[in-house]
């Protein structure tokens, strides 16, 4: 009996021992790209971008309106999931989107508190004049500043949409290439709108891929059914 109890508490843990590197390569790799993006990539594409007027394609802004929308109406989604499971339990789907709108709000709230501690100035001038590349040529790291001309780093849009996605890429494999377009879709418009360094939207793209998969993994996992290990 001690021997099942050791093999069935091994089963339960072992999933999160597979997520804990998951996410920590996941970290080491963005980190590196930034890196890399920071020396030799963010200036020259938010240099092309601006000399090519990207951003009066309105599609792409209108691809960035949606992940503050979706935000806003994730306690209106939550408070009726919660409502609902009074009466019967969570179906598959209903357990994904609880975690897609966790995982969401979750990782917004790490990519605010990480803009503070790395406090990067903008590609554009947007806000009251905020100090960026394009309008005033600065550019760089500026770490525990606070305010609006310091939150270029990470992307929270993209922080926001990879935190479902990854959840979307997890609970429903069918739908693993409407996550990819999705995803690249949204990257494409932050820095086709100059809104973001390639570097910001990769460092939130990692933020929110590690938020989804720790929802995802603590929903399968609290549903009674731990996922089998993945490496």
């Amino acid at each position: 009996m001690l021997a099942n109890l050791r093999l069935r508490t091994e089963f339960m843990i072992a999933p999160f021992r597979s997520l804990l590197r998951r996410c920590a390569i996941t970290l080491l790799v963005a980190a590196l790209a930034v890196v890399l993006c920071y020396f030799f990539v963010d200036r020259p594409v938010a240099y092309w971008v601006h000399a090519h007027d990207t951003s009066t394609y309105v599609m792409l802004k209108w691809i960035t309106l949606l992940p503050p929308i979706v935000q806003a109406w994730t306690p209106a989604i939550l408070a009726l999931l919660v409502i609902g499971r009074a009466w019967r339990p969570w179906s598959r789907g209903q357990r994904a989107l609880a975690a897609g709108c966790i995982a969401m709000v979750l990782a917004d709230q790490c990519r605010e508190s990480l803009s503070y501690v790395f406090g990067r100035y903008w590609p554009e001038t947007w806000i009251d004049d905020n100090p960026s590349l394009i309008g005033m040529g600065a550019y760089g790291f500026h770490p525990f500043h606070s305010g609006s001309a310091y939150g270029s780093f990470p992307s929270g849009h993209m922080t926001r949409t990879l935190a479902v996605m990854a959840v979307l890429w997890v609970a429903w494999p069918g739908g693993r290439v409407l996550a990819v377009l999705i995803s690249t879709a949204m990257a494409v418009s932050l820095i086709g709108m100059n809104y973001h360094f390639v570097g910001d939207v990769i460092a939130g793209s990692a933020i929110g891929i590690i938020f989804g998969l720790s929802a995802a993994e603590i929903s399968a996992s609290s549903s009674g059914v731990a996922s089998a290990p993945r490496d």
